[in-house]
């Protein structure tokens, strides 16, 4: 499965989703998915802005954990 590690980067820059709605084209509504639905799909130009604004690359914002492996981000 895919995890998104969207909500610890924002905290960690002690940003929020209104701060990437600000600095983004991203919608509201969109970011909300992402950041409250592990099961959201991301489309490559989202995860590419969020990328640029956050300066991380996509390995950073998602995290592969195989079915079965009970791994936290």
């Amino acid at each position: 499965m895919i995890l998104c590690n969207l909500p610890v980067l924002l905290a960690e820059r002690r940003l929020r989703v209104a701060d990437l709605v600000r600095t983004t084209d991203i919608s509201k509504s969109t970011l909300h998915r992402i950041y409250n639905d592990q099961t959201t799909r991301i489309e490559f130009d989202t995860l590419s802005k969020l990328c640029e604004v956050l300066e991380v690359t996509p390995g950073d914002i998602l995290k592969y954990v195989p079915e079965g492996h009970n791994e936290d981000l």
